[in-house]
């Protein structure tokens, strides 16, 4: 197959998912898959495919190959998708550790990026780790809000934020 019938069966792929053809895009994007087990893009995208569709466990190896392809094998919306969509997998599966280790080397490679920490904060909280959950979604809470009033208490928030159990 070549590089043109690839994109185009790529495009193919994706459009029908759009349109709510899920196990039609699914199909096509195991083929593809199969074809080229080392491209990243049609990695991810078969990978969301089975997410879409409730196929969680199928999803991840899809994902995890996506990303082993190194940071440049994706643009940057994609990767950082890859990463929100397996560490939200791995939550989901009960995977819980593999869920924070991923969705923090994705914030740390994408801090601009909420979504990713909020899902960060979620496996934390899935993880037992309440207190860095909390402090996770504060952070995210001062960075993004506009209410006037939590920028008013913006420097308290952080302060305590690092220390819940702090009583001054």
């Amino acid at each position: 197959m070549n590089a043109d019938s690839r994109d185009i069966r790529l495009t193919e792929a994706v459009a029908l998912r759009t349109a709510g053809r899920r196990e039609e895009a699914r199909d096509l994007l195991v083929a593809l898959a199969d074809r080229h087990p080392d491209d990243a893009e049609i990695a991810y995208q078969t990978a969301w495919a089975h997410d879409v569709l409730g196929l969680e466990a199928d999803a991840v190896p899809y994902y995890e190959r996506a990303l082993a392809a190194g940071p440049d094998a994706l643009g940057a919306e994609d990767r950082g998708g890859a990463f929100l969509g397996l560490g939200s997998t791995y939550r989901v599966l009960g995977r819980y550790e593999d869920a924070v280790a991923t969705l923090r080397r994705g914030a740390e490679e994408f801090p601009e990026d909420g979504a990713l920490r909020a899902f960060l904060a979620m496996a934390l909280f899935n993880a037992g780790k309440a207190h860095d959950s909390v402090r996770t979604l504060l952070r995210l809470l001062v960075e993004s809000s506009e209410d006037p009033s939590v920028q008013r208490y913006r420097s308290a928030i952080v302060y305590y934020a690092e220390d819940l159990h702090r009583v001054e």
